[in-house]
């Protein structure tokens, strides 16, 4: 739980700091990106609907893993800005995706075995960039330095901008 967490954290604290820059970009906003720090996460429905079945289903190979790449992530916030008013998709597609690449980031940082990461930037590259290894996603410390950060900047928020406070 600590990963998904820091995710949100992370997307929080991004969009918090583009509100500073942003008039526009209201709390609600900043909600929109920290969900689009959990969109490559969605390959967890693979523990309700096994990518088996939905290949069955289909007919056609499938992996939910997918989702967990630039590539899926992508298709995955562009279905979500469909789903939103027409005058809002650029806004939220953009801040989906936001959210999704900081997601997609610190997921290039995690330890593994190999010294690299996986192919993050699929379906355009299928090269797996080398990870400094900094974290497990079951570590706790970046759940924390993600609270502490997003502790720092709600209180500036809150200090330099009262009507945009929460």
């Amino acid at each position: 739980m600590p990963d998904i967490l820091t995710h949100v954290l992370v997307g929080y604290v991004l969009g918090t700091l583009v509100s500073f820059r942003l008039q526009w970009l209201t709390p609600q906003h900043v909600t929109v990106t920290m969900l689009g720090a959990m969109v490559p996460d969605l390959t967890k429905i693979k523990l309700l609907v096994p990518s088996t079945q939905v290949e069955l289903w289909l007919g056609l190979p499938f992996d939910w893993f997918a989702i967990h790449t630039l590539g899926g992530a992508l298709v995955a916030v562009a279905i979500g800005a469909l789903c939103t008013a027409g005058q809002h998709r650029r806004r939220v597609f953009g801040l989906l995706i936001l959210g999704a690449i900081s997601h997609l980031s610190l997921d290039a940082l995690l330890i593994n075995a190999s010294g690299y990461s996986y192919a993050v930037f699929f379906p355009f590259s299928a090269v797996h960039p080398p990870t400094p290894g900094l974290f497990l996603s079951s570590d706790r410390w970046p759940a924390a330095v993600g609270a502490v950060l997003a502790g720092a900047i709600w209180t500036l928020r809150r200090r330099y901008r009262p009507g945009h406070g929460s």
